[in-house]
């Protein structure tokens, strides 16, 4: 065993960096066997990733967005329209979605900055995190349309910092013809609500 002595908090952490501490240990055991947790792409990212810096995450996705399309279209030389809009469905103004940006009226981009870990976890499985399920499944709910959504991965701390996933509409017919009902009997149910608690 080594003994490596620091003076400061600051060597300590950064020698810790890429490392199994006793600390991270629970964060990569997974005792069911199957993919790895996120402890295992956190190590990866801080051996190749430039260091977190504190911005918070949601600040960070604004302030990269723009940058995140401009790459994508660089790399595909699709155009896309970034303006800020929403998009509502033709026959229920409250089933909408709001798209990053949209090429013509058949595709439409999302852009996602995670956090470097998350990226290289999204990039190593090609897999979009199950927590945006729904919002791809919203694109294609509201634009009866759009049959290709280009999910965005950007993360310029890491090298390779732009990435996408396509999401067909034929791959995902039944779910969302699934959840338009659904939404279409929740709205039902509020609009039901609204009326006896209003008037």
């Amino acid at each position: 065993m080594k003994i490596i002595k620091f003076s400061s908090e600051e060597q300590w952490l950064e020698e810790r960096r890429g490392k199994i501490t006793g600390t991270r240990l629970k964060d990569l055991v997974n005792k069911r066997g199957g993919a790895p947790k996120l402890g295992f792409y956190e190590l990866i990212a801080e051996r190749i990733a430039i260091p977190y810096n504190g911005e918070s995450y949601m600040d960070r996705g604004k302030r990269l967005e723009d940058e995140a399309v401009e790459k994508f279209s660089e790399k595909t030389g699709k155009k896309v329209d970034n303006e800020l809009v929403i998009w509502t469905r033709d026959d229920d103004e409250n089933i909408a979605v709001s798209p990053d940006g949209s090429i013509g009226k058949t595709e439409a981009v999302e852009v996602k900055c995670l956090s470097s870990a998350r990226h290289i976890e999204a990039w190593l499985t090609k897999e979009i995190p199950s927590e945006y399920e729904f919002q791809v499944l919203q694109y294609f709910i509201v634009n009866d349309k759009l049959k290709k959504l280009y999910f965005i991965f950007y993360d310029p701390r890491s090298p390779i910092d732009m990435f996408f996933l396509e999401q067909n509409r034929v791959d995902l017919e039944s779910k969302i013809s699934e959840y338009l009902e659904l939404e279409k009997e929740v709205l039902r149910q509020i609009d039901e609500i609204t009326t006896k608690m209003v008037f």
